[in-house]
């Protein structure tokens, strides 16, 4: 359950620093939140399915540890990409 490019080069462009940024950590942590999001909603209907349940915890570990990355780095940009994507911390 990827993300189609579209959708991709639309988050890219949301959340970059400069122009040729297509990998900084608030883009990264974006792009693991929209795949948070569409599994969140396959799990909904789909309650039974472990392995996609499996990759869920995955990706949300994932982005855990950018945020925690991001937050000892730059507190700023870490309360800016949390409020941009009404993340709870």
């Amino acid at each position: 359950m990827g993300l189609d490019t579209s959708t991709k080069k639309q988050i890219i462009n949301d959340h970059k620093l400069n122009d040729s940024d297509t990998g900084s950590t608030e883009v990264q942590i974006a792009i693991l939140t929209k795949r948070i999001l569409g599994l969140t909603d396959h799990l909904i209907q789909h309650n039974h399915d472990e392995i996609t349940r499996r990759g869920l915890l995955r990706l949300v570990s994932q982005r855990r540890k950018l945020l925690r990355y991001l937050k000892s780095e730059n507190t700023q940009r870490y309360l800016s990409i949390i409020a941009t994507l009404n993340l709870r911390k």
